[in-house]
Protein backbone atom coordinates (compact mmCIF):
# COMPACT_ATOMS: atom_id res chain seq x y z
CA UNK A 1 0.00 0.00 0.00
CA UNK A 2 3.08 2.39 0.40
CA UNK A 3 4.15 2.54 -3.46
CA UNK A 4 0.25 3.10 -4.11
CA UNK A 5 0.26 5.50 -1.93
CA UNK A 6 3.44 7.30 -3.38
CA UNK A 7 1.96 7.10 -7.06
CA UNK A 8 -1.31 8.81 -5.91
CA UNK A 9 -2.40 12.06 -7.15
CA UNK A 10 -3.41 15.02 -4.74
CA UNK A 11 -6.76 15.30 -6.53
CA UNK A 12 -9.07 12.20 -6.24
CA UNK A 13 -6.54 9.26 -4.83
CA UNK A 14 -5.83 7.64 -8.32
CA UNK A 15 -2.36 6.53 -9.45
CA UNK A 16 -1.41 9.46 -11.66
CA UNK A 17 0.76 8.38 -14.72
CA UNK A 18 3.22 11.56 -14.77
CA UNK A 19 4.33 10.31 -11.38
CA UNK A 20 4.88 6.56 -12.69
CA UNK A 21 6.71 7.51 -15.61
CA UNK A 22 9.02 10.40 -14.04
CA UNK A 23 9.50 7.06 -11.36
CA UNK A 24 10.88 4.88 -14.34
CA UNK A 25 12.78 7.79 -15.90
CA UNK A 26 14.10 7.99 -12.40
CA UNK A 27 15.27 4.51 -11.81
CA UNK A 28 16.57 3.49 -15.67
CA UNK A 29 18.64 6.63 -15.04
CA UNK A 30 20.02 5.39 -11.72
CA UNK A 31 20.32 1.85 -13.92
CA UNK A 32 22.35 3.62 -16.71
CA UNK A 33 24.69 5.83 -14.16
CA UNK A 34 25.37 2.65 -12.45
CA UNK A 35 25.99 0.35 -15.40
CA UNK A 36 28.36 2.99 -16.56
CA UNK A 37 30.26 3.56 -13.12
CA UNK A 38 31.18 -0.21 -12.17
CA UNK A 39 30.83 -2.39 -16.04
CA UNK A 40 31.67 0.55 -18.06
CA UNK A 41 28.90 0.08 -20.20
CA UNK A 42 28.45 3.45 -22.18
CA UNK A 43 25.18 5.15 -22.47
CA UNK A 44 24.51 7.52 -25.58
CA UNK A 45 24.93 10.85 -23.84
CA UNK A 46 22.33 12.35 -25.84
CA UNK A 47 19.62 9.81 -24.57
CA UNK A 48 20.85 10.04 -20.59
CA UNK A 49 20.28 13.73 -21.15
CA UNK A 50 17.07 13.54 -22.51
CA UNK A 51 15.88 11.05 -19.99
CA UNK A 52 17.20 13.44 -16.84
CA UNK A 53 15.39 16.16 -18.56
CA UNK A 54 12.39 14.27 -18.33
CA UNK A 55 12.82 13.44 -14.33
CA UNK A 56 13.38 16.93 -14.08
CA UNK A 57 10.41 18.27 -15.69
CA UNK A 58 8.20 15.16 -14.46
CA UNK A 59 9.25 16.32 -10.85
CA UNK A 60 8.60 20.20 -11.63
CA UNK A 61 4.78 18.62 -12.97
CA UNK A 62 4.63 16.96 -9.61
CA UNK A 63 5.90 19.76 -7.32
CA UNK A 64 3.10 22.24 -9.43
CA UNK A 65 0.36 19.46 -8.57
CA UNK A 66 0.80 20.09 -4.81
CA UNK A 67 0.67 23.64 -4.71
CA UNK A 68 -2.32 24.54 -7.15
CA UNK A 69 -5.66 24.50 -6.25
CA UNK A 70 -7.80 22.07 -6.18
CA UNK A 71 -11.51 22.31 -7.57
CA UNK A 72 -14.10 19.93 -5.47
Amino acid sequence: MLIRSIFQDGVNHTVSSRRVITFLAFILCAIAFIADLFWSHTVSQFMYENMTYLVMAGLGFIVAEKFSTKKD
